[in-house]
């Protein structure tokens, strides 16, 4: 490999009309999540969580594959180094988790395969539209190494059995089947791919950012509580969501037959 191509950083970001691209950029090693790569996507999420021109967050990749997992490679270099797996997997549980608490939606596009934590990546995303050709699998168990941080991800997914199937098995399953289980939302011909996340990412950077906010926070709270304190939490939360000014505005709008104007209050 060249000094040009080590250079390279592991996480491209753009953003363009509300809608920031972080691109997995190690095509060469089938993207996978070494613990410098996590924690670029780590920070690169971090900022664009923070940046108040982006809306939707799309997670793409380059080359033949979406994610191959953690770099067994670089695990293997650190045979029996204890203090660099804990780093490794307290970083990846970071990493997957500000997904979860971004405070605005993110979308997974996955063309080729998106394995272990390739696959714990989408399913952590709140959103995931895939290539009819994607491939998906948990293989840990293949190699001696149940996925177990994956299995945070695909059983809040998942049915437990479906997820359970996936972990026992090791298989890879088609993007068809990914779809029918709920670990992907829709899976397109190939060629349309590009196509089928812009639109749905510009669908949803159209309405408020505040709403959009308020809404993933409540949506993730509320499925950890049990039925009574769910619904009274989200009670409070629709409270103080019809105080906001985009609420005003959007029902002003709808009323109105016009186009709502967002302030992001």
């Amino acid at each position: 490999m060249s000094l040009a191509a080590d250079s390279q950083p592991t996480v491209l970001r753009t953003v363009a009309d509300g809608v920031a691209t972080l691109t997995l950029n190690k095509a060469q090693a089938r993207n996978s999540l070494s613990l410098a790569t996590l924690q670029e996507l780590h920070s690169a999420l971090l900022a664009v969580g923070a940046d108040p021109t982006v809306r939707v967050v799309v997670l793409a990749a380059h080359g033949p594959a979406f994610c191959a997992g953690h770099d067994l490679k670089e695990i293997r270099a650190h045979a029996g180094d204890t203090a660099f797996y804990e780093k490794l997997f307290t970083t990846c549980a970071q990493t997957m988790t500000a997904i979860v608490r971004l405070p605005k939606p993110v979308i997974a596009k996955v063309r080729g395969i998106a394995t272990a934590a390739g696959a714990q990546l989408v399913a952590s995303a709140d959103l995931a539209i895939a290539a009819d050709t994607a491939r998906f699998a948990t293989p840990g168990v293949n190699i001696g190494l149940f996925c177990s941080t994956p299995m945070v991800a695909l059983s809040r997914n998942l049915s437990r059995k479906h997820a359970m199937e996936y972990l026992l098995t090791g298989d890879l399953y088609s993007a068809a089947e990914a779809a029918r289980v709920g670990l992907i939302n829709r899976a397109v011909p190939e060629d349309q791919l590009d196509a089928a996340v812009d639109e749905l990412a510009r669908k949803i950077a159209s309405k408020s950012p505040l709403t959009l906010k308020v809404g993933k926070e409540a949506f993730y709270r509320q499925a950890e509580l049990g039925l009574d304190e769910a619904y009274a939490y989200t009670a409070a939360v629709m409270v103080h969501n019809l105080l906001s000014a985009d609420a005003a505005e959007g029902i002003a709008a709808f009323l109105e037959k016009r186009v709502p104007e967002w302030c992001g209050r």
